[in-house]
């Protein structure tokens, strides 16, 4: 298949509902509303395809974009490759769930995700500690420096508050990740978790959301799901 086959493909498959869906949480055109379940039979068809995946994410267009991360080689990608690609991310959905999830495939994942960190830019802050999650969520303990991992936890102590609103998001989100799937600093995220209390989402003409670390810690621990792995990242 070719860029503009797959375009009509994911085209066909868009839907309105969905497409309004996305634009009410930062996607804007062009978009077709597409279904991430929905790509799978045609992720079946392509399978991993780099030059294409370039391609489609070159386009701008949401659902292409998404779909690139499906059938994106992570292994081929370089660090430029990750920079281009999170400066073509315009809001957390593609920045964390596209992003930092092809980049968590990679053996540069830790190195550039703490560029991003440091970068103080909120898609790339949001992409980097999104990409952690991803990591920690998925691979042994062993493959993490547990020093570095708790100086992290003391910095999201330290910011998550004043930080912009998809970094705190991503922050609130590493607590958890540390404290459900990285044994070795569980009781430091349940600390840090109590400290920090409910993270304000401020959104616009809208009444705001509390995020709260400690109560999903605890919902995942009442599952039974402490040390918890994934297979996979990517769908």
């Amino acid at each position: 298949m070719n860029l503009e086959t797959v375009m009509q493909e994911l085209e066909a498959l868009g839907k309105e509902r969905l497409k309004k869906m996305y634009m009410s949480n930062g996607a804007r055109e062009p978009l077709f509303g597409v279904a991430t379940g929905e790509m799978k039979p045609l992720f079946r068809q392509i399978k991993i395809n780099q030059p294409l995946a370039e391609e489609l994410y070159a386009t701008g267009n949401y659902d292409a974009m998404y779909f690139a991360g499906i059938i994106a080689d992570p292994k081929a990608m370089t660090s430029a490759d990750f920079e281009r690609w999170i400066k073509g991310a315009y809001f957390y959905m593609l920045s964390d769930y596209v992003v930092a999830v092809t980049l968590a495939e990679t053996d540069i994942a830790q190195e550039v995700a703490d560029k991003w960190i440091a970068s103080g830019d909120e898609l790339k802050m949001s992409a980097g500690w999104s990409c952690y999650c991803w990591l920690l969520g998925s691979r042994p303990d062993r493959e993490f420096a547990e020093d570095k991992l708790a100086g992290m936890l003391e910095t999201v102590k330290n910011s998550i508050h004043d930080a912009p609103a998809r970094t705190k998001s991503a922050m609130n989100n590493f607590i958890y990740t540390v404290g459900v799937s990285y044994m070795p600093l569980h009781a430091q995220a349940v600390e840090v978790a109590k400290v920090i209390g409910p993270v304000e989402m401020k959104r616009d003409s809208k009444k705001s959301t509390y995020l709260n670390a400690s109560e999903t810690i605890q919902k995942s621990l009442d599952r039974g799901q402490l040390g918890f792995k994934r297979k996979y990242v990517r769908c």
